[in-house]
């Protein structure tokens, strides 16, 4: 392309743009679909602004993508990646390879050989990382458990690519030659050899974030010339691209991982700040970019057709990813977030489709229609969030919150704050009362909230995993900070902001169940406190007593157990990553526990044993008595 034309097509992209996308945003569209109308005025089929000559920016915008990614990787640090495991590999592992097996038996029925019937399965499993997260962070949807769950599956997906990727050769009927496209440093190496340098490309990134990376960006940030961190920022992300493109891997999934590795240095939140507005203005045009990809005279010729098969993908891929959410406990409401905006193709399905061309896989017809029906099913998804929202979500009791309340201006400060205003959380705050202590009380559920105030409760509005709101809540001055939430995933994004910006403060945590404990000792927390595990023991006490035994005996019976089962605890969290040695430890200290119960249990009847069941001591220690 000459430079007068890239500046022609450079200046058509960005002003259709700046027209369609404040229009869209305007009437309720989102910027999402504001872009892709722009693309499909100013494409080929429409106006014809662009012709064929447009794919060069294509490709340009494409890495808008690849930053993307990179950002989400710098957000999900490897510990956090770890705890997000079971949705990762539960959700996500059954959402593709059922919608894959899916697909692949109508493709087969229809009538296409296997080779392009799992190609074109696998291709249309995978959703649109692009779309979804972008209109999930627009909507404020992402900290929601669809949004959760939507972000898991397609953090699943992508790495998904690369064995996909690596299946596609397998499936060829002719191989890929030079001047087909091919340009990977691997061509015509054994395929012993190419495995080996794309595990070493992939080694050499972890080791290039940990020893090289981290001291070059100390080295730029002493300069102190804020545009040439920018360039570094740049630079990783386009070295990494490079390389894992030249082995044959996908841009970007390298860059995820190199965004995870440097997840944990202290110039995580510069890189993100700095590449945010470059990854914006890219992810524009490359929507846009995907709007004039839509071949309306294939649509047109095959109008029927293609609306019955995006029509079918969109109702198939919606089916399997409720029922997943329903054997997977997603309420109502979020379920149909989570269904509604996954149920697209996405743009590694282009390049599925690109590379299965090059292998003679299908023919131009079948990809002319699989390109179709991704672009068209990816226009489409905007719209499914805009039904969800104004016509779903408001008859359901657990749908999604219409706006974001700004948080309160916390007016008091206390040494305690108490986050989680619920049966847990206002328990703890009247004892506390009751013995003298003022607490802080904050919690992020605004219904909740206002009917506190209404009961006379003095609560403030804000979300505790926020730096800033914790600061205004006067978590600089408190000593003890107490979660009595009781979502794990909210308590772990507490914990992270406690740990890192307010150091000196003393976390005491609410955990469901023993796993979640496990999460916590992991990160570092002293205080970890089960939610059923007293008043299990205090239920065990009432039954030894109403058998029979003394106040003093039972009640020291329970206190001796409870100490057992915290030690039990923090021995065990050790082992719970392997679990042959887990099973054997857990077995070996549940006999010892009840060796040393059981003798202490069988030991003389103390003289003031009978002293504790005095009228007024009895009284206070029954269950309901």
């Amino acid at each position: 392309m000459a430079a007068a034309d890239f500046l022609v097509q450079s200046t058509v992209y960005l002003a259709a743009a700046v027209i369609c996308v404040p229009i869209a945003k305007r009437i309720g569209l989102g910027s999402v679909l504001g872009y892709l109308i722009a693309g499909m005025l100013i494409g080929p089929f429409v106006f014809g602004f662009l012709g064929e000559e447009g794919e060069d920016l294509m490709h340009f915008a494409e890495f808008g993508v690849v930053i993307m990614l990179f950002i989400i990787g710098l957000e999900l640090e490897p510990e956090k990646l770890w705890r997000l495991r079971k949705k990762i590999l539960g959700v996500g592992m059954s959402q593709v390879l059922i919608t894959a097996a899916v697909i692949f038996g109508v493709t087969l029925a229809l009538g296409l050989v296997w080779q392009t019937a799992l190609t074109v399965a696998l291709a249309l499993s995978l959703s649109s990382t692009a779309i979804v997260l972008q209109t999930l962070s627009e909507k404020n949807l992402m900290d929601t458990e669809g949004g959760r769950n939507s972000f898991s599956v397609l953090l699943f997906q992508d790495i998904a690519v690369i064995p996909i990727l690596a299946i596609l050769p397998l499936l060829a009927f002719r191989s890929v030659s030079s001047e087909e496209g091919s340009n990977t440093v691997l061509e015509g190496l054994p395929l012993g050899l190419q495995t080996v340098a794309v595990l070493g490309a992939v080694a050499l990134i972890v080791l290039a974030g940990r020893y090289l990376i981290v001291p070059g960006l100390r080295v730029i940030a002493r300069a102190r010339i804020r545009e040439l961190f920018t360039a570094a920022a740049l630079l990783i992300v386009v070295s990494i691209a490079l390389l894992m493109q030249s082995v044959g891997l996908s841009p970007a999934l390298g860059t995820f991982l190199g965004g995870v590795i440097l997840a944990n240095s202290e110039y995580r939140h510069e890189l993100e700040s700095d590449l945010d507005p470059i990854k914006g203005l890219l992810l524009g045009l490359f929507f846009i970019a995907v709007g004039a990809t839509i071949d309306f005279a294939l649509i047109a010729e095959n109008l029927v057709l293609v609306t019955i098969l995006t029509a079918s993908l969109m109702a198939v891929k919606f089916l399997i990813l409720f029922s997943i959410g329903r054997f997977f406990n997603l309420l109502i409401g979020q379920n149909f977030l989570f269904a509604f905006a996954l149920a697209q193709a996405g743009e590694f399905a282009f390049v599925i489709f690109s590379f299965a061309a090059q292998l003679g896989i299908a023919s131009d017809q079948v990809l002319g229609l699989g390109i179709s029906v991704v672009a068209l099913s990816m226009t489409v998804t905007p719209l499914l969030f805009i039904v969800n929202e104004r016509m779903i979500q408001p008859r359901l009791c657990d749908g999604i919150p219409e706006e974001e309340q700004e948080p309160d201006e916390v007016e008091e400060r206390n040494k305690v704050i108490i986050a989680g205003f619920g049966h847990f959380g206002s328990t703890v705050g009247r004892f506390l009362r009751a013995n003298g202590v003022e607490a802080t009380f904050i919690d992020n559920d605004p219904d909740r909230v206002n009917l506190l105030r209404k009961l006379g409760f003095k609560v403030y509005f804000g979300d505790a995993t926020r730096a800033d709101f914790l600061l205004a809540a006067g978590a600089q001055d408190a000593e003890i900070f107490i979660s009595a939430i009781d979502d794990p995933e909210r308590n772990y994004g507490i914990v992270e902001s406690l740990q890192k910006f307010f150091p000196h403060i003393q976390i005491m945590m609410r955990a469901n169940n023993r796993y979640d404990a496990y999460e916590f000792v992991d990160m570092g927390v002293k205080n970890i406190y089960r939610e059923s595990l007293d008043t299990s023991i205090r239920l065990g006490v009432d039954v030894l007593r109403k058998l029979g035994g003394t106040a003093y005996t039972s009640t020291r019976a329970g206190q001796q157990f409870l100490k057992r089962d915290e030690e039990a605890m923090w021995e065990l969290a050790g082992h719970r990553h392997d679990e042959k040695a887990y099973i054997s430890e857990a077995r070996a200290r549940i006999e010892l526990q009840e060796e040393l119960l059981e003798k202490d249990m069988e030991d003389k009847a103390r003289e003031q044993d009978h002293a504790w069941d005095s009228e007024p001591l009895v009284r206070g220690f029954g269950a309901g008595e």
